[in-house]
């Protein structure tokens, strides 16, 4: 059995909303899977910052609260994947009441690079929940030849 259901202009807005999130979800989800869309809310989200400059990246990730012993970050030429564990419990006890909270979660984003970035003197920094990575890009070799001499 179906019902007539009045939208309103909120409740209208909403749904052609819901009808984007859900075409760009499954339409972008396979292309950047690291990237993807997300409507779960127990993922945890690393929002991160990417800059291409002329002979590097510099890429900065946002991680309150994330110690460097808690970081695991692992790269080849084309991508930098950044892992994080995050545990926390607060407790406080009083006379009229006792309040524990806890926090635990893992963290992963990878970002692809367009050029080829050189392993050997990529840096990372942690400082104030804020990792920032300087990716120097691999140095192109003279592409306009060299002479062969004939013996």
């Amino acid at each position: 059995m179906r019902f007539l259901i009045k939208k309103t202009p909120d409740r209208f807005l909403k749904s052609i909303n819901d009808e984007i999130s859900t075409i760009l979800n499954r339409n972008f989800e396979n292309l950047y899977p690291d990237y993807g869309f997300t409507e779960d809310s127990d993922k945890l989200i690393m929002p991160v910052e990417i800059k291409e400059r002329e002979d590097h990246f510099e890429i900065k990730a946002e991680l309150p609260g994330i110690k460097k012993e808690d970081l695991d970050i692992d790269m080849d030429k084309s991508h930098i994947t950044i892992n994080a564990k995050k545990e926390e419990e607060k407790e406080e006890d009083t006379k009229t009441y006792k309040k524990s909270e806890f926090q635990y979660g893992e963290f992963s984003r990878t970002v692809y690079f367009s050029e080829e970035i050189d392993t050997e003197n990529t840096k990372a920094k942690l400082e104030h929940g804020v990792l920032k990575i300087n990716a120097p890009k691999m140095k192109k070799e003279d592409t306009n030849g060299k002479k062969l001499i004939v013996e």
